[in-house]
């Protein structure tokens, strides 16, 4: 297990190409931390800072208080694990699981003992004697995680590894990981653009945008208290209602703080009805999705969705009351931030 901190990391790729900006963070021996954001947020870039595939235009690298800013790759004994797998395809299971080891001087005997039991935690001992192209694409997963386990690092770095898989074999690897965690109790940074992989496997969330991070904090904290209205809208499915508080004499109905420009209302906590309430709107579309149905409201130019039940069924075109608890709004001022 390791402790990683990262303290005013930014990076630059030449003029106005800004990766990474005053990036401050710190990971707990044995943490599961996600890293979270749009593509071009920067998040892969500073995955790779971490394991010294890059390095910072400014800031320092510390793993277990020793700045490793200027180590090389090899040198910090972190695994990191790929999308891509980068399997040898012309070396078989056993092999790609064993050759870290062997480069490393690793004894034969402890070869084929840390070889074994890896392949037994993962269930990819049958397929040893296979290559790469005679496995699925979760097999193929799975040994490269083995080749990653195998190693004993300090820590794991996840570079979307399950973003190849289709979304039911990728749930499945999901909870494996967990599980994986729970016995090496080891130090995870997992990078992902899917949000609810990152509620999933994150026990907190980093949530980037445009190179700065946005907030970290617990799935659950990040979900209902969202920093920013970036975050608001980002996590969660379908995402935040943000709704000018100067229209439509909102703020009066709803009792907003003064610093308040905007009120957050997610899909999930939205009432409809025929009528009353905060606002009024009309039906534009209706999309079943058996235990719920999602349904757009059009008022005037913006919009409102909500998670409802299946029944009644609601048609497009047909005049609807939007309404919601007060507890349940949240407030942002004019630059997004919370308030």
């Amino acid at each position: 297990m390791a402790t990683i901190r990262l303290e005013g990391i930014e990076k630059t790729f030449g003029p106005g190409q800004i990766a990474l900006k005053r990036v401050d963070l710190e990971i707990a021996h044995g943490e599961r931390l996600a890293l979270v954001g749009p593509s071009g947020s920067g998040k892969s870039t500073l995955l790779r800072i971490i394991a010294g595939l890059d390095v910072p235009t400014a800031g320092r690298v510390f793993i277990d208080g020793q700045d490793v800013t200027g180590v090389p790759p090899e040198r910090r004994d972190l695994a990191m694990v790929f999308q891509s797998y980068a399997l040898y395809p012309h070396k078989t299971v056993r092999e790609n699981l064993a050759f870290g080891l062997r480069v490393r001087g690793v004894a034969r005997e402890e070869i084929e003992t840390r070889v074994g039991a890896t392949a037994a935690s993962l269930g990819i001992a049958p397929f040893l004697d296979r290559r790469p192209a005679q496995l699925s694409g979760g097999q193929r997963q799975r040994v490269a995680l083995g080749r990653a386990i195998v190693r004993d690092p300090r820590a794991f770095l996840f570079d979307e590894p399950l973003s190849n898989l289709d979304p039911r074999l990728r749930g499945d690897t999901r909870a494996e990981l967990i599980e994986l965690h729970g016995r090496l109790g080891a130090t995870m940074i997992y990078v992902t653009h899917d949000q609810e992989e990152a509620m999933t496997l994150g026990q907190r969330i980093a949530v980037l945008r445009e190179g700065a991070v946005e907030q970290v904090a617990g799935p659950i904290d990040v979900y209902n208290r969202p920093a920013t209205a970036f975050v608001a809208q980002f996590i969660g499915s379908p995402p935040m209602n943000l709704l000018d508080l100067d229209r439509d004499g909102l703020r009066a109905r709803v009792g907003a703080p003064p610093a308040a420009a905007v009120a957050g209302l997610r899909p999930q906590d939205v009432r409809l009805g025929p009528a009353g309430g905060m606002l009024q709107g009309a039906v534009q579309l209706v999309e079943p999705i058996g235990s719920a149905q999602i349904v757009h409201v059009r008022i005037g130019d913006a919009r409102v969705v909500a998670v409802v039940a299946p029944q009644p069924p609601l048609e497009p075109g047909a005049p609807i009351g939007i309404d919601a608890d007060r507890e349940r709004l949240h407030f942002f001022d004019a630059a997004g931030r919370r308030v």
